[in-house]
């Protein structure tokens, strides 16, 4: 069994290996389903827990389209902006509920997903990635801290427990971030929510 310094060192090294797609290398031309699930297949393989995984399966997208994530294909084609959607629907489904996600993407479709708009999904994705290379140092700054601090606890264990006990509240440690992180980003989608409804409530009147 690796040590938990290998083991960090894994972890770092995964990261140093991620990163989104670039928009250039996103289709300009029309998809149909296949060709959907290849892309993000042969774009995301790396972003897999197992190689069994797969990505984006039909039943997946036509779950989305059911639960109003995606706009429907236009003769079973789908689009670069299609695309676009999928991508972030991808990085948000492991950490919201579908119907968190239709909250949240609900202004972004319904004001940005035609080509046409003045500020098109293309540039948010743009904008928003802009700042990956900065979070993902902060984040390897941050999962070093919070491993050196993991060396610190149970001291007084015995030699043969302590590694495991102090992998342990690494792992502990890192979980209770996304926790945190997490339940501020359900807050927020809960007051936009509760802002809807609310509006909604009142043009009723």
């Amino acid at each position: 069994m690796k040590n938990n310094n290998e083991i960090l060192s894994d972890i770092l090294t995964h990261l140093d290996n991620l990163s989104h797609i670039r928009l250039d290398k996103i289709p300009e031309i029309d998809l149909y389903m296949d060709q959907v699930t290849s892309f993000m297949e042969d774009h995301l393989a790396k972003t897999k827990r197992s190689p069994e995984d797969k990505v984006l399966t039909k039943t997946m997208i036509n779950n989305y389209a059911k639960n109003r994530l995606l706009p429907p294909p236009v003769k079973k084609k789908y689009s670069r902006h299609h695309i676009l959607l999928l991508l972030f629907i991808y990085y948000y489904k492991s950490l919201l509920s579908f119907s968190d996600i239709e909250q949240l993407f609900a202004p972004i479709t319904d004001r940005h997903f035609s080509p046409s708009s003045d500020l098109s999904l293309s540039d948010i994705y743009e904008e928003v990635f802009s700042l990956e290379h900065d979070q993902m140092e902060r984040l390897k700054e941050d999962t070093k801290a919070k491993f050196d601090a993991s060396l610190t606890t149970f001291a007084e264990a015995d030699e043969d427990e302590r590694e495991y006990l102090q992998l342990f509240a690494f792992i502990s440690e890192l979980s209770f971030d996304v926790y945190l992180k997490k339940q501020i980003i359900e807050g927020i989608i809960d007051q936009l929510r509760a802002e809807d409804t609310a509006g909604n409530t009142g043009k009723k009147r």
